[in-house]
């Protein structure tokens, strides 16, 4: 994606966004252009599985709208997670969307297992290979 200021407001990649270049556009939908975090995750800042992060201005945003937001910091954020799978992934354009990602990332959380780790991991190939709102 080119690089645009918003100052405080972080505005969500969508279907069609005019920032994302033609090979961009080949990356996001592979979702490779999130390799790069298995640094994190091998820095010990973030772990395989767990609560997808989002921008600091989302998480002002939404903790102020969503009563329950803030439990997902409870976990590591992750590379994949349970919304993923669930595909509550992409851009969130209500409130409502927002809560159901956090309502699968307190489930997550709360019901936390090592099966459940590796479920999530198996099932995120495919979700990234057929997903439809990976743009």
């Amino acid at each position: 994606m080119r690089c645009e200021e918003n100052g405080p407001d972080v505005v969500q990649a969508q279907r069609g966004d005019d920032r994302v270049t033609k090979i961009g556009k080949l990356i996001r939908m592979a979702s490779v252009d999130e390799l790069p975090q298995l640094l994190n995750v091998l820095k010990g800042d973030m772990s395989l599985v767990g609560p997808r992060p989002h921008a600091q201005a989302h998480d002002d945003y939404y903790s102020a709208l969503i009563p329950s937001y803030n439990q997902r910091f409870m976990a590591r954020p992750g590379l994949t997670g349970l919304a993923q799978i669930k595909g509550l992934r992409g851009a969130t354009g209500e409130v409502e969307e927002m809560s159901a990602r956090v309502k699968a990332d307190i489930d997550y959380i709360d019901n936390w297992t090592l099966w459940t780790d590796l479920r999530i991991m198996l099932l995120t190939v495919p979700h990234l290979l057929l997903a439809e709102n990976a743009y």
